[in-house]
C-alpha cells in the first residue's frame, strides 16, 4: 500500500501506448471498489490510482481464462502488452496462464501487486508470481517512521490494528497501511498489552 504500483501500471500502460501499442488492462474481479455503473446497468471495470489517474479495465473472476482473453482481443486486433493491476487476487492457474502467454506468444505480460497480506502471508497469485516470474521489481514504500515499508497493516473502524480474518478485504487508506516490520510488531504488543 502507498507505493504508486497502480499509478506505475497506468504509466506503463500510457508509455506504451504512447508508441502506438496495444495493451490489454486487466485486473482482479475481486477487486470491484472502483468499478461503475452505467445508466443502462453495465458494470465498468476501473483501474485507479491514489493520485486519480484511472482507465477502464477487464474484470478477471477467478475462473475466467485470461488465455482466452488474450486469443479473442488478439484476432480482432494483435494486443502488444498485457498489464494487470491487483495480481495477487490471481489465482495460480491464471499466473501459469500469463506465464504461458508470455513463453509462447511472446507478449510482454507485466503484473503490478502487493506481496503479502495483513498477516504477512503470501497471497497465492502473489507466491505463484514470485516462483515463475522472469523478473521482479519492487517498488519500494515507507513507513511512517521513514523505514521501508513492507507490511500491509489492516485497521478496524477504531483504527486498532487488526491480526486476524479473512485474507481478503478491499479497501484503501481506510482500512490499511503500509509500514515497516518493526512499526507493525510494535502497534500489536501495545495492542495485546492493553497499550
Amino acid at each position: 500500500m502507498g507505493s504508486s504500483k497502480t499509478a506505475q501500471a497506468l504509466m506503463t500502460k500510457f508509455n506504451y501506448e504512447e508508441k502506438g501499442k496495444r495493451v490489454l488492462l486487466v485486473k482482479p474481479a475481486t477487486d470491484n471498489r472502483d468499478d461503475t455503473i452505467d445508466e443502462e446497468g453495465r458494470v465498468h471495470t476501473i483501474v485507479r490510482s491514489r493520485i486519480g489517474l484511472k482507465q477502464e479495465a477487464v474484470a478477471l473472476a477467478p475462473g475466467d481464462s485470461i488465455g482466452a482473453l488474450y486469443r479473442s482481443m488478439n484476432a480482432k486486433e494483435p494486443v502488444d502488452v498485457i498489464i494487470c493491476d491487483e495480481c495477487q487476487f490471481l489465482t495460480a492457474e491464471q499466473v501459469n496462464e500469463m506465464k504461458d502467454l508470455a513463453d509462447e506468444s511472446d507478449v510482454p505480460v507485466l503484473c503490478f501487486g502487493l506481496r503479502a497480506d495483513f498477516m504477512t502471508q503470501l497471497f497465492p497469485g502473489s507466491k505463484r508470481l514470485f516462483e515463475i516470474a522472469d523478473s521482479i521489481t519492487e517498488i519500494k514504500s515507507v513507513c511512517r517512521c521513514g523505514r521501508k515499508a513492507t507490511v500491509n497493516a489492516r485497521f478496524d473502524e477504531n483504527g486498532e490494528i487488526i491480526t486476524e480474518g479473512d485474507q481478503v478485504l478491499i479497501g484503501g487508506n481506510d482500512r490499511y497501511e503500509g509500514m515497516c516490520y518493526r512499526c507493525y510488531r510494535n502497534l500489536i504488543r501495545r495492542r495485546d498489552n492493553g497499550r
